[in-house]
């Protein structure tokens, strides 16, 4: 396992940008969608900087739309995040067997 796995919150932007209708998102929504499901505020300093170290470990593209910088994941974030859902899939299903 790579060391981005290691950190919920990456892994967790990687599955909204999986997810997503284009396959991109702002950052504000993407920031957005992470707090709506955590609950809670992220403060921009931390989000930025996860998806900052998405980016430079290659697992995220970022490009500029307008005023808006958009996100999106690279093959090896969309290979890596595949490959990550089917080892949770993996667990739960053998968790649901016993």
């Amino acid at each position: 396992m790579t060391k981005w796995l290691r950190s919920g919150r990456r892994r967790d932007i990687c599955f909204l940008l999986a997810g997503a209708e284009d396959g991109e998102l702002r950052g504000q929504q993407l920031k957005s969608e992470l707090e709506s499901h955590y609950e809670d505020r992220i403060e921009p300093k931390s989000f930025y900087g996860s998806v900052s170290a998405l980016v430079d470990a290659g697992f995220v593209e970022k490009r500029t739309a307008g005023l808006h910088d958009v996100y999106a994941l690279t093959e090896s974030g969309k290979q890596r995040t595949r490959e990550h859902f089917a080892w949770v899939r993996t667990c739960l299903e053998a968790n649901s067997s016993r």
